[in-house]
């Protein structure tokens, strides 16, 4: 498999996908919980790239050897948020005992009044961001999704909230297309939500140390701060257990700025806070990681530092 993800297929697929929302919405989420592990067992045993990448990955963050039940474990974890999905992107927020911190720092980024960049991850859930509908039904939430590469997601959130589904930024649009749609949004007053822990082979990316090794973080979402100068703000959505998560908000920057001379030094600096707030975060919940491919090898030829130039041509390719 590699480190290029784009080369994996959705998991489970549009028939997978739909079969979980029809289960959910028929049944409801008592009878759907306990499918998942049938569903948990059938891509442990049939997905083997995903189930070697879950093992490699767990080693770093437990620091021990991990057995069959810690990938059984991450798989099931990874499907329940899957089927919370559906009733997240509902509208059903009030079947979840969500537990927000650093609510006040986020509402105090967004009365700045330009927008905010909500940088997330594939660890745990970014779909628990929705109960921001609850505390702040004024803002708008515009998430970046590449609707070419998640077109079995993309379906999904059509037809659960066509509202929703209007109001995703297509991250397959060109650099220039992508900015100028995240910029709108931002002057609108809205949160603009990006996931950020994955580079494309080929993107532009900076290394950074992650989990005992050297991990490579895309680096076009940072020099769309820097041009937009719009606030930074982390999100970490992670699953608890049961109807539990916990949903943290970091305050990053209030306007990242920096000259052409330092702004090199500056998206470095950037990257590698990042990366240690995701390791924190990660191994707080270790079985909320949801990169199922060889994260610390994401291309095979050695990365060169990367240019402000090319990391704007590769502006689109930042999304989940």
């Amino acid at each position: 498999m590699g480190g290029d993800w784009t080369r994996r297929p959705e998991g489970g697929g549009r028939f997978a996908l739909w079969m979980i929302r029809s289960i959910a919405r028929y049944g409801g989420r008592g009878v759907a919980r306990p499918l998942l592990w049938p569903i948990t067992l059938y891509f442990f045993l049939k997905r083997g790239p995903e189930r070697r990448a879950s093992r490699a990955y767990l080693a770093r963050v437990l620091d021990r050897r991990p057995h069959a039940g810690d990938v059984m474990r991450h798989i099931h974890t990874f499907a329940s948020t899957i089927l919370d999905r559906v009733f997240l992107l509902s509208g059903r927020l009030r079947r979840f005992d969500v537990d927000i911190h650093g609510l006040e720092s986020l509402h105090a980024q967004i009365d700045l009044g330009r927008g905010v960049l909500l940088f997330g991850s594939h660890l745990g859930s970014f779909d628990v961001l929705r109960v921001l509908a609850r505390e702040r039904p004024d803002v708008k939430v515009r998430v970046v999704l590449d609707k070419g590469h998640n077109p079995a997601i993309t379906q999904l959130l059509d037809a659960l909230n066509p509202e929703i589904a209007r109001s995703v930024i297509d991250a397959g649009q060109d650099g220039p297309s992508i900015v100028l749609a995240i910029k709108q949004a931002a002057d609108e007053g809205a949160l603009v939500a990006l996931l950020v822990d994955r580079a494309r082979a080929g993107e532009s990316a900076i290394e950074a140390p992650f989990l005992g090794g050297h991990a490579r973080f895309p680096v076009a979402p940072w020099v769309i701060a820097t041009m937009l100068g719009t606030p930074v703000s982390l999100a970490f959505g992670l699953y608890r257990g049961g109807r539990a998560y916990e949903l943290s908000f970091e305050p990053f920057s209030d306007g990242l700025a920096a000259d052409r001379q330092h702004r090199q030094a500056l998206l470095h600096e950037c990257v590698q806070r990042y990366a240690a707030r995701l390791e924190h975060h990660a191994r707080r919940a270790p079985y909320n990681w949801f990169n199922f491919f060889d994260f610390w090898h994401a291309d095979d030829a050695s990365p060169s530092p990367p240019r402000v130039r090319a990391a704007r041509r590769d502006a689109a390719a930042h999304g989940g």
